[in-house]
């Protein structure tokens, strides 16, 4: 059976047991199924040929799994900020499929003690942590769990500081970064939003499409950290790095220009909060004007 075909009879198995008691194992078996396949793998053209779903809000988890594949040595050990109550994100599968222990942060208590009452919570080697991440504090408190560990997958979203706070992460190198870009500042420009640490993304701009750094910045810091693009998810909003002395024949460096992914989600709001599902040319109209700063001049400048 090809491996597009087991996807698409996955994607009917869980439309069928969505909110039913056995939904969560029927997933995550399928979901483990799914992750032998792609497994197999070898090189493939983009990373979206290997993408699947099960707790991840794209097709993330079928990519990381594809690429822990190709590098079986690496530490069993993840961290995760931005996670509200860990329902949606990229690392918990790779818990509870792959047996990952990690750390997971979260501005929002109530989202850390929801994730902290649930039925599996105990299951797993999983810190859940309740704190608002800035660059001041982002190095400490994850040298303070890391306590001189190596890890494995680091994935910063935040929707706002994200080049920041990677800029400000000393105490680990992770084998693994999963960035998430901002596509609407487009596939040229390296910039990003200027540091402010209490930066909400909604109170920036209404419309929510103001915050984080393009693909171009990210990979220019990645860079200077000693990591290779290697590219980016199909929905156009997660980028995927490798330490430089791990890439092999099957995970090889990309350009900007050929990883960039143009997304088709539209998540941007009018003023009353209200999603007006504006295509991506619009959604960079709307914060045309606002100020950037391009990393490679060091100038605030408007996009």
């Amino acid at each position: 059976m090809s491996l597009a075909r087991i996807i698409s009879y996955y994607r009917r198995v869980k439309a069928w047991v969505q909110g039913s008691d056995a939904h969560e194992r029927t997933l995550e078996l399928l979901g483990a199924f799914l992750a032998q396949q792609v497994a197999i793998k070898q090189y493939v053209s983009s990373l979206h040929d290997v993408e699947f779903r099960v707790y991840s809000q794209w097709g993330d988890d079928g990519i990381i799994q594809w690429i822990i594949s190709h590098l079986p040595s690496i530490p069993k050990r993840f961290i995760e900020f931005g996670v509200e109550d860990y329902s949606e994100s990229n690392t918990r599968f790779l818990m509870v499929n792959n047996n990952w222990t990690g750390l997971v942060m979260d501005g929002s208590p109530e989202n850390i003690y929801r994730l902290r009452r649930r039925k599996w919570f105990w299951r797993y080697g999983l810190t859940a942590l309740p704190c608002f991440v800035t660059r001041d504090n982002v190095n400490s408190l994850i040298a303070d769990w890391v306590a001189n560990r190596e890890i494995g997958l680091l994935h910063i979203d935040v929707d706002g500081n994200d080049y920041w706070l990677w800029d400000a992460i000393r105490c680990i190198s992770p084998s693994i970064c999963i960035m998430e870009y901002n596509a609407v500042f487009g596939s040229e420009r390296a910039v990003t939003i200027p540091y402010s640490a209490d930066f909400r993304r909604f109170d920036a701009h209404y419309s929510g499409q103001y915050f984080g750094a393009s693909l171009a910045a990210l990979t220019m810091l990645a860079r200077a950290r000693g990591y290779a693009l290697i590219g980016t998810n199909s929905a156009g909003n997660n980028a995927y790095y490798v330490r430089t002395d791990l890439l092999n024949n099957d995970l090889r460096e990309l350009g900007v220009a050929e990883a960039f992914t143009t997304p088709n989600f539209r998540d941007s709001r009018d003023r009353r909060r209200r999603l007006d599902y504006l295509s991506h040319d619009q959604r960079q109209s709307l914060i045309r004007g606002l100020p950037v700063l391009d990393v490679v001049s060091g100038r605030t400048e408007p996009f």
